[in-house]
C-alpha cells in the first residue's frame, strides 16, 4: 500500500510515537529558559542578542504553523513527521556544535522548522485515529505530555547547567530525538487522507509578513516599548498582511488556511477562551521567575522547581479531564477550570517580599489545575464543533490563534510590569519590580475573570457538535 494512503495502523504505537515527539519538542523548548545566561557568557552577546534565541524560535513557528494545514492535505502523516524529526535533529546537533551566536540562532530556527510541523501535525492525527465521543481522553493524553515537559524542563536544565555546559541541554536531546526519529520510521504509517493541494505563492507570503510581523512586534515591546518605531511599524504591517491574506483566503475555493472554520460558534468561542488560558499561563510562567530570581535571589534551580509541583498537578489532570469531558462536555470544566484560575490570581496579588515558598507554590499549583480542566476540553469541544475537512484547519488555526495570544499575553504583561515598576522606583530595585509583577498579575486576574464569564456561553456545545457531525 502506497503512503499515500491511510494504511492499516496500530493507534497505541501511532500515540506513542506522536506523544514522544510532542515531549522532546515541548522538552527543548522549556530546557533553554536556564541556559541563556551562560551562552551570553561564552558567546560573548548581551541580552538583547540573547532573546532572539527564543523570539527567533516563536517566529518560525509563528510563519510556519498555519502552512501545516496545506501540508497535513498534501502529504502523508508517516512522510511530515519523519520530515519534521529529521530538521529538528538537525538543528539540535548544529546548535550543540554551534561556534558562534549567528550559527546557534541558525540552529534554533531550523529546530523550530521541525517543531512547527510536529505540534498541528500531532493534533490532527489524534483526531482522526479517535472518534468524537473518545477524543476528550487522547487529548487529555496530549495534556499529560504537554504539561510534563515543562514540569521537569526547567530544573533539569538547572542541574545540567550547575554541573555541564549549555552545550550538554542539546547533546541530551539529540539522540532522543534520533531515538525518535527511528521509532517513526519503523512504526509510523499513514493515518491521513491526501488530497491535490497545490502552494499559493501570495497566500504564504501574506500569512508569514502577517503573523511574522505581529509576533515580532509583540514580541519586541517588553524590551522596546510600545512607542517604538520598529514595533509601531511590524505591527501596523503585520496587521495590514494579515487583513489582506484573510480577505484572499475568503475568495479562494482551497485557502491555504480556512478561516470559515470561525462559522461554528462553539469553535470560535472555544479558540477565544482557550487563548486566555494560554496567555495566562504563559504571563504567569513569565512573571513566577522574575519574582523569585530577582525579588527574592533564589537561583534558577530553585525557581524552576517553585514551579515543578504545578507542572506535575497539570499533567496529572489533563487526562482525567479528558475522561470526564468524554462523558458530560466540557461547559462544567471550563468554567470550573476558569474559577480556580482567577482563585490563583487573587492569592498572587497577595505575594511580598517574605511570602512563604509553599504559598507561592501552591497558588501556581491551583492556577494548573484550573489550566488543566479547561484547555484541553476547550480545545478539543472546539475540534467536535468542525466536520472532519476542517479540523486539519481547526488545528493550525488554533495553534496560531494560540501563539499569537500567549505573544500579545506575555507583552502586555511585560509592559504593564516594566511601566509600574519604572513608575514606583529606581531601575533594579526589588520593591519596584515587585510591585510592577503585582500589577501584572491584576491585569492577568481581570483577563481571568472575563474569561469565567465567558465559560458560560458554552451551552449550545451538543447542538452544534451534531450539526458537524452531519457535515454541515
Amino acid at each position: 500500500m502506497g503512503d499515500n494512503q491511510a494504511a492499516p495502523f496500530n493507534r497505541t504505537v501511532i500515540v506513542g510515537v506522536l506523544l514522544s515527539a510532542a515531549f522532546l519538542t515541548i522538552l527543548n523548548q522549556t530546557l533553554l529558559l536556564t541556559a541563556v545566561p551562560p551562552i551570553m557568557s561564552e558567546l560573548h552577546i548581551d541580552a538583547n542578542q540573547a532573546q532572539w534565541l527564543t523570539t527567533a524560535f516563536l517566529l518560525t513557528n509563528g510563519v510556519l504553523i498555519p502552512v501545516t494545514a496545506f501540508l497535513i492535505e498534501r502529504f502523508s502523516s508517516r512522510s511530515l513527521l519523519i520530515a519534521a524529526l529529521l530538521i529538528f535533529a538537525a538543528g539540535t546537533l548544529l546548535g550543540a556544535l554551534a561556534p558562534s551566536f549567528s550559527f546557534l540562532l541558525a540552529a534554533r530556527v531550523i529546530q523550530a522548522g521541525g517543531a512547527g510541523i510536529m505540534m498541528p501535525l500531532m493534533q490532527t492525527v489524534m483526531l482522526t485515529i479517535y472518534p468524537p465521543e473518545r477524543r476528550g481522553a487522547a487529548m487529555g493524553m496530549t495534556g499529560l505530555v504537554i504539561a510534563f515537559a515543562p514540569a521537569i524542563g526547567p530544573t533539569l536544565s538547572g542541574w545540567i547547567i550547575d554541573h555541564f555546559s549549555w552545550r550538554h541541554l542539546f547533546y541530551l536531546v539529540f539522540p532522543l530525538a534520533v531515538a525518535v526519529l527511528i521509532a517513526a520510521v519503523f512504526l509510523m504509517k499513514n493515518v491521513t487522507a491526501q488530497q491535490e493541494a497545490k502552494v499559493h505563492v501570495p497566500s504564504i507570503i501574506l500569512s508569514t509578513l502577517g503573523w511574522g510581523g505581529l509576533l515580532y512586534g509583540f514580541s519586541m515591546v517588553g524590551r522596546d516599548g510600545w512607542s517604538d518605531p520598529a514595533v509601531i511599524g511590524s505591527l501596523l504591517a503585520g496587521s495590514i498582511s494579515l487583513a489582506l491574506f484573510i480577505r484572499l483566503q475568503l475568495r479562494m475555493d482551497r485557502p491555504l488556511l480556512e478561516f470559515r472554520v470561525f462559522c461554528f460558534r462553539i469553535f470560535t468561542l472555544t479558540t477565544l477562551l482557550s487563548v486566555v488560558g494560554f496567555a495566562l499561563m504563559i504571563g504567569a510562567e513569565t512573571l513566577m521567575p522574575l519574582y523569585a530570581q530577582h525579588v527574592r535571589g533564589f537561583t534558577a534551580l530553585e525557581s524552576g522547581a517553585l514551579m515543578l509541583p504545578g507542572a506535575i498537578l497539570n499533567g496529572i489532570m489533563s487526562p482525567i479531564s479528558g475522561r470526564i469531558f468524554d462523558r458530560v462536555g466540557g461547559r462544567g470544566l471550563t468554567i470550573g477550570g476558569f474559577a480556580l484560575i482567577v482563585l490563583s490570581m487573587v492569592l498572587f496579588l497577595n505575594i511580598g517580599m517574605s511570602t512563604s515558598l509553599l504559598y507561592i507554590a501552591g497558588a501556581f499549583a491551583l492556577m494548573m489545575t484550573g489550566i488543566s480542566m479547561s484547555m484541553m476540553p476547550l480545545m478539543t469541544a472546539g475540534m467536535n464543533a468542525l466536520p472532519p475537512h476542517l479540523i486539519p484547519h481547526g488545528t493550525a488555526m488554533g495553534n496560531t490563534i494560540r501563539m499569537v495570544g500567549g505573544s500579545i499575553g506575555t507583552a502586555l504583561l511585560v509592559s504593564v510590569m516594566s511601566s509600574v515598576a519604572e513608575r514606583h522606583g529606581a531601575t533594579g530595585s526589588s520593591f519596584a519590580l515587585l510591585d510592577g509583577i503585582l500589577a501584572g498579575f491584576a491585569v492577568s486576574g481581570a483577563l481571568a475573570a472575563i474569561g469565567l464569564l465567558l465559560t458560560f456561553a458554552m451551552g449550545k456545545e451538543k447542538k452544534e457538535k451534531r450539526q458537524a457531525a452531519a457535515g454541515r
